[in-house]
């Protein structure tokens, strides 16, 4: 078959990827093997591929090729998440975008346009992920929002309210104001910003005194109903019992006393606003102080604030600002650094809200899921993350799960005018329960609200390994008890407490089993300046525009030989172009092989002979130490030692030594064990780069249909002689050292020399042969005694002499000498200088002057050397 010129990556990959689906290799059902499972972090249904899913899926990809390559039943689960805020939020902008209002549309009318929207988006990350290889099953790609999958969730809610563990109740709760829904503390990212501390005036009711507060939000005093004090603070002592009027709006509020007020900070005094601020809600609670709101969901203030109706808070903050100054009730105002809490989604500033939630108790949940970390049932790689895991379960709170949005799974609950709550799977089951519980057959679903909150969305996706074999709904069916539990998980470290580790509890809850038992953590994809790659910012290539440029190979390649698990990927675009060259030196080094003349007749040399079972011996050891790093979950350690066995001794050392002379066949033994070699060099290669392995496997010899490298056995490691592999890391240093001797005297290849070898004892394996093809030799004769007039050179305790005779240009060699010695003395009359001078040696630290003297015998030695050449050459 011949062989193309050139590699084109984009004549090749999509004929292989139809290939491989059509013959349903990425297919997976349970049979007598060892299953291997992966189910994907389900990327967002409206999200594009960005770089750090390249990283992820490939990374999947090279578990999921490797396994199948093992004789596994490998499966690997694709789907998406329905992405709650984020889908809602773009849903809302595309209305806007075309006239309509949120408000003015019906839930169901507002729900047809996000399914429209998920339909028109849904599948694009999927069909990109095929662009880079991605081996999914492709008939199991799940939805967190499918049937099976929402029936699970709503299945789960109810069980978990049964078990007394979910729970309603009002709580001060994480506001994101632009998207108008409660988060979880997981979902609030805290960041360090410059503020101001504003100090304002209280005046006491029926005195000429105030006191003053000190607070980085004075919008929030419309909402005030107390200000609170230490009581062992002799400074105000004399208040005790006393009221306080607030600014501008002129409320009559208590003081109140509590050694929660810290002495030390700011006045001493602390302005209470129960409704806006966690810490005062808990004030409120224990003196049973009024709680105003003044926040509207949107960030705006509301009729109770009484002043600024409708206005954004920040920009009430300004305005508050000038009017207390007009009012003479501004003390000062100081730079502040403080942290700020911001939506992980909207990147909104976060308003602390009291609010009616749905909770899940999560203290006894998360008791198995620390326990599995810590004793590694389940493994973290890097596992530097355990602590980190350790510290979130270990101060675990309530999980606020409810949120206000209408795209999501609805919380299944409903209400009776009278404030019933039931809970209940469906609406016939929820209506049965109200009659029995009221005792009023008479009831219909007209007298039933549901609750118009939805689900958080990690709700659904932390039963993602076990919903996407439909294990809770039907937790003994053949799939769950064969796939379950999975084997390896890829994920991102920064959703290792909202992701894994909830995955973890609902495995013990639901399954009584972990979900996984590996989690491999990618680091973060950051540009050459160390930030996170993302497109607000305009530092990320786009990934189809990297495998258009470079082939999916390239790319897969290049991304991972810098990637170590837990660790950042600084993306510079000469990884990929370095993965393209990879690629074209496979393919390059198998068009040589293919161009090659065979002549089965003639023996096979002796050199060649002993390359091939230096290789066969070098290829184990290799294929060991790969075993090895996937064994560790060292992935781009494994790729770096393939990648060096083809590059640094297949290409350069293997082919050159079995290379026939110009013009000249090969031997039909070498060629076959060549080509064999080849092959098993695509396997190991091919988890890595599957399109390049795929195209060369099937360029070596006509195959079935069915015979497909990534269906091929992963090669076994076979015992061998490390006495060869030892001898040729000599041989290499002889060769390299001939070839530079070559070059330093100007002494062509093709000009054949003679080497004389000076030894203790017998090599282990004699390789002369080999050497004498490699560094173009006539003869290695052995020598008791130093040759004089030689080249000479050592590797390890051996000593090598090159006669260069009537092939050296004497006079041209003298001047070399000459001038080397000039510039030696030179050197050695500079170090001289600082050695006779007293002040140094005597002051200057011990290492330094011992330092000189070594350069000083250093240079005689060499001068010596040189002399004695030169003096050989003039004989």
């Amino acid at each position: 078959m011949e062989v193309p010129t050139k590699y084109d990556p984009s004549s090749i990959e999509d004929k292989w990827y139809s290939y491989w689906m059509n013959q349903g290799f990425f297919r997976s059902i349970p049979d007598e093997r060892e299953p291997y499972t992966i189910v994907i972090p389900p990327p967002n249904v409206t999200g594009v591929l960005h770089m750090g899913h390249m990283l992820n899926n490939t990374i999947q990809d090279v578990f999921v090729r490797r396994a199948r390559m093992l004789g596994k039943n490998a499966c690997w689960v694709p789907g998406t998440d329905h992405a709650s805020i984020a889908t809602e939020a773009k849903v809302v902008s595309k209305l806007k975008d075309q006239g309509i209002d949120k408000a003015s549309l019906t839930r169901d009318e507002f729900l047809e346009h996000a399914w429209e929207w998920t339909h028109k988006h849904g599948g694009i990350i999927l069909e990109q992920l095929k662009k880079l290889g991605a081996s999914c099953d492709w008939e199991r790609t799940a939805f967190t929002m499918d049937p099976e999958r929402s029936e699970s969730v709503i299945k789960v809610f109810v069980d978990l309210h049964k078990k007394g563990l979910v729970y309603r109740g009002v709580r001060m709760v994480n506001w994101d104001p632009q998207a108008k829904t409660a988060l979880s503390d997981e979902e609030v990212i805290y960041k360090e910003v410059q503020s101001k501390l504003y100090y304002l005036r209280y005046k006491i009711e029926g005195t000429g005194e105030y006191i003053v507060v000190a607070t980085t939000r004075p919008e929030t005093i419309l909402g005030d109903t107390a200000v609170c004090v230490n009581p062992n603070d002799p400074r105000f002592a004399h208040l005790k019992g006393k009221r306080v009027i607030v600014p501008l709006i002129n409320r009559i509020v208590p003081i109140i006393e509590d050694d929660y007020v810290d002495i030390e900070f700011g006045t001493g005094a602390l302005k209470v606003t129960p409704a806006h601020d966690i810490n005062d809600y808990m004030l409120g609670q224990k003196y049973k102080l009024e709680s105003i709101d003044i926040f509207n969901d949107n960030g705006t203030l509301n009729e109770k604030a009484q002043l600024y109706v409708g206005k954004d808070r920040f920009a009430v903050r300004d305005e508050i600002v000038k009017d207390m100054d007009k009012a003479g009730l501004i003390e000062k105002i100081e730079n502040y650094a403080n942290k700020v809490g911001y939506s992980e989604r909207t990147d909104a500033v976060i308003e602390p809200k009291l609010s009616t939630q749905w909770f899940l108790k999560m203290e006894d949940l998360a008791k198995p899921a620390l326990d599995a970390v810590m004793n590694d049932e389940i493994k973290l790689y890097p596992s530097k993350f355990k602590n980190t895991y350790k510290h979130w379960l270990d101060n675990i709170k309530d999980w606020c799960i409810s949120r206000q949005l209408w795209w999501g799974h609805r919380i299944p609950a409903y209400y009776l005018s009278n404030g019933t709550c039931i809970v209940a799977e469906t609406d016939e089951e929820a209506l049965a329960q109200a009659k029995k519980e009221t005792g009023n057959s008479a009831l219909t679903m007209a007298d039933l609200s549901q609750d118009v909150d939805v689900l958080d969305t990690w709700f659904s996706s932390w039963l993602w390994p076990i919903s996407v074999f439909d294990g809770i709904r039907n937790p003994e069916n053949a799939e769950i008890k064969y796939y379950y539990p999975t084997n390896d998980l890829v994920t991102a470290p920064e959703i290792l407490f909202f992701w894994v580790a909830r995955m973890i509890i609902a495995g013990y809850e639901y399954q009584g089993a972990k979900p996984f038992t590996n989690v491999y953590l990618t680091g973060i994809v950051r540009d050459q300046l160390h930030r996170k790659m993302s497109k607000s910012l305009g530092n990320s290539p786009d990934p189809l525009d990297l495998i258009a440029k470079y082939g999916a190979d390239g790319v897969r390649v290049g991304m991972l030989l810098c990637s170590p698990a837990g660790n950042d990927l600084l993306f510079d675009e000469n990884l990929t172009e370095q993965g393209r060259n990879f690629s074209n030196k496979i393919w390059n080094a198998f068009r040589l092989v293919k161009g090659w003349e065979v002549d089965a007749t003639i023996p096979q040399p002796e050199h060649t002979r002993l390359t091939v079972e230096w290789f066969e011996a070098k290829f184990n050891q290799t294929l060991e130490q790969v075993n090895q790093q996937f064994d560790a979950y060292n992935i781009s350690e494994a790729l770096m030692v393939v990648y060096k066995l083809f590059w640094d001794e297949f290409s350069s050392w293997y082919l050159e030594a079995i290379k026939p002379a110009f013009n000249q066949p090969i031997d039909g033994k070498t060629l076959n064990t060549t080509i064999e070699f080849f092959e098993r060099l695509l396997k190991v290669l091919h988890p890595y780069m599957p399109f390049l392995t795929e195209e060369i496997y099937h360029l070596i010899k006509e195959r079935d249909a069915k015979d497909s490298i990534m269906v091929s056995l992963w090669p076994v490691a076979k015992a061998f002689d490390s006495a060869i592999l030892e001898e040729f890391e000599n041989l290499k240093e002889t060769v390299a050292n001939v070839r530079s001797v070559r070059q330093d005297k100007n002494i062509p290849h093709k000009e054949t020399l003679e080497l004389f070898v000076k030894r203790e004892g017998s090599p282990l394996v004699n390789l002369n042969s080999v050497i004498i093809k490699m560094a173009n030799l006539t003869t290695i004769n052995d020598t008791d005694t130093k040759v004089e007039g030689a080249s000479s050179f050592m590797v390890k305790t051996t000593e090598y002499y090159l006669p260069l005779g009537g092939l050296l240009n004497v006079e041209e060699e003298l001047e070399k000498l000459q001038a080397e010695v000039v510039y030696l003395q030179g050197f050695l009359e500079s170090v001289m200088k600082k050695l006779s001078n007293e002040k140094f040696v005597n002051s200057a630290p011990a290492k330094v002057v011992e330092m000189e003297q070594n350069k000083k015998s250093d240079a005689e030695t060499k001068i010596k050397a040189i002399e004695e050449q030169i003096a050989q050459l003039k004989k």
